[in-house]
């Protein structure tokens, strides 16, 4: 799924592209991506026809796309959903599922999606938040990101830190890659209990994924395959710049040892084993070392 520095790309695209346009007309070509918008695909276009986007938004991994009159369209991306920007006489490419046509022509915008698991949804009133995702924490990037706050309740958490990486309402927009970046960062193992951690510590394992993710954006986010893209369909490619993930076996670009991939929580943890010690106690696949109540 993509994290932060993807969905932002995304975000910023579209804010170039669709901002203070009027739509003019929708096309929905397959019902599943609207599935959250409960009254259906012909009430979906009916709705979104004549109305005008806002700038787009985000908060953490969560996009939407606002109308200047207060409603907003809110954007699952889900595994593979992606916007492109085209002209409207385009052919369309494989697995298009929305299409948008604007009062000032060209170009178009489009939803495409292999795996069907994102999806658009109206969300009436959702223009400054939509309430679907209310319980979303703010992220790094946000200018009211609270990181004295962010830190305490990380703290006071029972579990370990990469969980608590992971918990949205905490800090949103951190996925498994920029966890394990930003845990190398801080040479901190993921299964450390952040009871244990420090004020210091816990402060430099927050910076140290706003840190990683500000170089992801630069470069345009993480891309493994084609399932990601911005809006005229070209990956990122921070992939080059990281640190373990996706680098099993690879030398630590710190100390040279070789970087290890972990199970945890039916996922994959790529740490560097000399940079990252783990925590006294700690035994691999024990369960209890990845969440503790």
């Amino acid at each position: 799924m993509p994290e932060l520095p993807e969905v932002e790309v995304v975000r910023r695209g579209l804010a170039n592209s669709i901002t203070g346009r009027q739509i003019v007309q929708v096309r929905v070509l397959h019902a599943r991506p609207v599935r959250r918008h409960l009254t259906g695909p012909e009430d979906l276009e009916r709705q979104a026809t004549g109305r005008t986007f806002a700038e787009p938004r985000r908060r953490g991994k969560y996009l939407w796309l606002p109308f200047t009159d207060g409603d907003a369209i809110l954007a699952h991306l889900g595994m593979s959903g992606q916007f492109r920007v085209v002209d409207t006489d385009a052919p369309l490419v494989p697995n298009t599922r929305i299409t948008f046509s604007f009062a000032d022509g060209e170009p178009g915008l489009r939803f495409v999606d292999q795996r069907m698991f994102g999806g658009l949804s109206l969300s009436p009133g959702g223009a400054e938040l939509p309430p679907e995702i209310a319980h979303i924490g703010r992220d790094p990037f946000d200018p009211e990101f609270d990181l004295a706050d962010a830190v305490s309740r990380l703290r006071r958490r029972n579990t370990v830190v990469k969980r608590a990486l992971l918990d949205q309402q905490l800090v949103s927009g951190i996925g498994n890659i920029y966890a394990d970046e930003a845990l190398w960062a801080a040479r901190m193992h993921y299964a450390r209990p952040t009871r244990t951690m420090s004020r210091t510590q816990a402060v430099g394992v927050i910076t140290a994924a706003a840190d990683v993710m500000r170089s992801a954006l630069e470069y345009g986010g993480t891309s493994f395959d084609a399932l990601y893209v911005n809006i005229n369909g070209s990956s990122g490619y921070f992939d080059r710049s990281l640190a373990v993930y996706g680098r099993e076996r690879e030398p630590c670009p710190r100390c040279g040892t070789p970087i290890r991939r972990e199970p945890f929580m039916n996922r994959s943890s790529y740490r560097c084993p000399r940079c990252q010690r783990a925590p006294r106690g700690f035994v691999k696949r024990d369960a209890r070392a990845f969440g503790m109540g």
